[in-house]
């Protein structure tokens, strides 16, 4: 069975006023001084790989901005599993950040205005030089998904085939309505944002390992990428684990919505796997249509319609939730994952997105700080 782990970046925010704060680097100090004391601790290996352990203290990570902070969980071939990972480094999060009057929030956008701090290293300062002012507008959250291939000659061949359904994991996934303080009318404004990348987004057809290689090859030869690691296509090889890496996710308010989401891509991929073995070619859609879709998925979540990922024509967005069960129905029965998606599922459908979930309470509240605060409460629960 194919292993599966999960990178989530989390918000950083003031445990009063809910406000974005700059302390990744005073966290992840704590975070290693913890490790260092705890000389029975466990190994923490890469996401999804099955390769060796990396040292406990690199459980967290620095990301962008100041204001955020990356956690990566071991690999996991059962879904039981990832989801206690999660709720452990997102409650070991909160604990580091709860040392400096702050918490943790799976928010992918803050609901609050934010002057967000680029941090310091060398890459960050080269994007921030390169980039301008869309290095400094990234103060997002997503999630970031590693399912294991046997080859990079099955990864290319998953990528191609799981292009059309990554914008309902969008539509799944949405939890940033809100950006400086306004609402933004999207429920994943977090990956119209993420869009202004240049080398992020939908992907051609590559039909071989060797043409995905030259692509990307041709895009760090153009000087415009620092290195392979930022090409942000919305799925891509891993450029240090044998993944394939589905980066189009918000960070999920619920971890139950994580954990949906990533038996989802695991599903995605194995089927697209058979798939490939079997001979059926991908699906021949454009990029410029796989950008509408993520455009739709983004503006919609589930309150609206979405692209038919078969079609590209409108439909009701249940009846897209229900294409892409249908479609990976057979790899999620073989996983035990059936039953478990479907339950989450029917909870996401019941309370609806985390983007929903925000425009209620501040309609219940009248403030973004109590829909930061009770935000920061559910990422923990």
């Amino acid at each position: 069975m194919r292993t599966v782990g999960v990178e989530e970046e989390l918000l950083l925010v003031d445990r009063q006023s809910g406000e974005p704060r700059a302390l990744s680097s005073a966290v992840l100090a704590r975070a290693a001084k913890e490790a260092a004391e705890d000389v029975g601790a466990a190994p923490v290996a890469a996401p999804g790989s099955g390769s060796a352990p990396a040292p406990e203290d690199e459980r967290f990570e620095k990301e962008l901005h100041g204001q955020q902070i990356e956690f990566a969980t071991q690999p996991h071939a059962d879904m039981a599993s990832l989801a206690a990972d999660i709720v452990r480094w997102r409650t070991e999060a909160a604990q580091h950040a709860g040392d400096l009057g702050a918490t943790v929030a799976a928010l992918a956008t803050s609901p609050l205005p934010a002057s967000p701090s680029v941090n310091v290293g060398s890459r960050y300062q080269w994007m921030e030089e390169e980039f301008g002012l869309t290095t400094q507008e990234q103060l997002t959250c997503g999630c970031h998904v590693h399912v294991a291939v046997e080859s990079d000659e099955e990864g290319v061949a998953v990528v191609d085939r799981i292009r059309p359904w990554l914008a309902v994991l969008v539509a799944l996934s949405s939890n940033s309505p809100f950006w400086q303080g306004q609402d933004s009318q999207y429920s994943s404004y977090r990956s119209r944002v993420w869009g202004r990348w240049p080398m992020a987004g939908p992907t051609e057809i590559f039909g071989s390992a060797a043409r995905y290689e030259e692509q990307v090859g041709a895009m760090v030869a153009s000087g415009v990428l620092r290195d392979p690691g930022m090409v942000y296509f919305d799925a891509r090889l891993s450029h240090r684990y044998p993944t394939v890496e589905i980066r189009v996710a918000d960070v999920c308010l619920e971890a139950t919505t994580t954990v949906l989401v990533a038996a989802l891509a695991r599903a995605l991929v194995e089927t697209a796997a058979r798939e490939w073995r079997a001979g059926t070619p991908p699906l021949g859609h454009g990029v410029s249509l796989l950008r509408l879709a993520a455009w739709r998925a983004a503006r919609s979540g589930l309150d609206d319609t979405l692209l038919d990922p078969l079609t590209m024509r409108p439909a009701a967005s249940a009846r897209v939730v229900d294409a892409l069960l249908d479609h990976v129905t057979d790899a999620l029965a073989d996983a035990g994952d059936l039953a478990l998606v479907r339950e989450h599922m029917a909870g996401l459908l019941e309370r609806g997105t985390g983007a929903r979930v925000q425009r209620e309470l501040l309609d219940r509240t009248g403030s973004l700080g109590a829909v930061v605060a009770e935000c920061a409460r559910r990422t923990l629960a």
